[in-house]
């Protein structure tokens, strides 16, 4: 039967001088004091499963504070659950018994299991506490967005279609194996797939990459009508035991879905290369594993592959609220939502607020007046007075300067908890991922804000 808190500390808890364990130990004051989070996290944990029954498996305190730890530590699974066997003060933070040792896959599997919904929820308790505390009043904000990029390499045309023909042609072998006499037929033309990228990634010649590519795109048709008559062959295979029939099904799921992202990249491929035709950014597929991914341009700077994150963060530098995004919104667009949110979360409007130049426009200037914000800067002007904006010059170049601290918050979260690249897949993974590092860069705040204060 899984728990919720841990009982007492045992007396052998030895709590150390060094600065991070410091920081852990106040840390677990604020989480202490804020007893309704492991209610959240128990709520998921024993949604999908019965826990009146079996082993106790990790509480749901543990399995948050062994989740903020390998956030604020940007640990693997491996190396937490190793520092978690080897450090006193891991241990005492993540409140493990005697004898207690997680392992990796353990760990993974409960850790996972917290939604999108219950870090927001977390979020939006530790930035109250915050409140409560005098550390954030929420009166003065700032407003930033940034990208943060998914786990996938450079995508470019021919590598996406090799990385099709490569899990493709695994699957087909795996199918092989799984059925004792299988109808379907393939060939594995991956060597000559390797040698076609190659020759496409270093040849100076537009015709004979053009030729590469027609050869390319005939090797991936080849494989398209492979996977459609293997999976025909898996959907209807009978195997004993019934779980070879359950996996020859799910190859079948995960081959169709792989045939339809190779569709949409060898016609993205025709279009550009062959054609000559602009493949919009919204048509375009950049990751056979983390096809959600969208493609990010920021002004002049490169291209990135993730999500757009738009970011408020308070005084004390604290982020006080996050909107993560589908496709690349512009960022005048998000102004309205975010201000709103800020409301929804703090019962009324910042009393001041200054944005970065993208947000500027005369209606969101003139939402935020309407919304009694007495002084609503933004970074560049952009057709827009000082006396417009704020009640004099000084004002205004005050709130201008305020808003360049929030870079310092996105620069510490990509440098330190993992905010430059999300290494969780998927698109629900992805936000799970984001959340879990503000909440644990936001603990980290507090914990270095009330250590000042001793």
């Amino acid at each position: 039967m899984r728990r919720k808190f841990n009982s007492q500390m045992n007396l052998f808890s030895s709590v150390s001088s060094n600065q991070i364990a410091k920081e852990l130990e106040y840390i677990s004051q604020v989480l202490s004091a804020n007893p309704q989070l492991v209610e959240l996290v128990y709520q998921d944990l024993t949604r999908a499963r019965r826990h009146d029954t079996g082993r106790e498996g990790l509480t749901a305190e543990q399995v948050l504070r062994c989740a903020l730890l390998k956030q604020y530590r940007q640990l693997s699974y491996e190396e937490l659950a190793f520092h978690l066997e080897d450090s006193t003060a891991f241990r005492s933070f993540s409140c493990l018994e005697m004898g207690q040792y997680p392992g990796k896959s353990i760990l993974q599997e409960n850790i996972k299991s917290l939604a999108e919904e219950t870090w927001e929820a977390i979020h939006r308790d530790v930035v109250e506490y915050a409140r409560r505390e005098k550390i954030e009043s929420g009166k003065k904000v700032r407003i930033d967005s940034t990208a943060i990029e998914t786990d996938i390499h450079h995508p470019t045309d021919s590598t996406l279609i090799s990385d099709g023909i490569r899990i493709i042609t695994r699957w087909l072998m795996e199918g092989k194996k799984l059925t004792p006499k299988p109808v379907y037929l393939f060939r594995n033309h991956m060597r000559v797939v390797k040698k076609l990228v190659l020759k496409i990634l270093n040849t100076r010649k537009d015709k004979e990459r053009v030729a590469a590519y027609r050869e390319l795109l005939h090797y991936a048709g080849q494989v398209v009508n492979y996977a459609l008559a293997a999976i025909d062959e898996l959907r209807m295979f009978q195997g004993d035991p019934f779980g070879d029939t359950l996996r020859a099904h799910a190859l079948a799921d995960k081959m169709e879905r792989a045939v339809g992202i190779l569709r949409k990249v060898n016609d993205q491929t025709e279009r550009r290369v062959l054609k000559g035709e602009k493949v919009p950014a919204s048509e375009k597929i950049v990751s056979f594993f983390e096809e959600h991914s969208d493609i990010i341009v920021k002004g002049s700077r490169d291209t990135q592959y993730g999500h757009k994150v738009f970011l408020s963060g308070g005084a004390s530098t604290l982020i006080l609220d996050c909107l993560i995004e589908r496709g690349n919104p512009a960022d005048s667009d998000k102004y309205r939502p975010l201000l709103e949110r800020l409301e929804e979360q703090f019962g009324k409007m910042p009393r001041q607020i200054s944005a970065d130049g993208g947000f500027a426009s005369k209606d969101n200037l003139s939402f935020a007046k309407a919304r009694q914000v007495k002084d609503a800067v933004f970074a560049k002007k952009r057709g827009l007075s000082v006396q417009d904006m704020a009640k004099s010059a000084w004002v205004y170049k005050k709130l201008r300067n305020f808003r360049a601290g929030i870079e310092a918050g996105i620069s510490t979260l990509k440098r330190a908890f993992g905010l430059d690249r999300c290494s969780w897949s998927g698109w629900e993974g992805f936000k799970r991922y984001v959340w879990s590092s503000i909440v644990s860069y936001n603990l980290l705040v507090i914990a270095r804000i009330k250590m000042a204060k001793a």
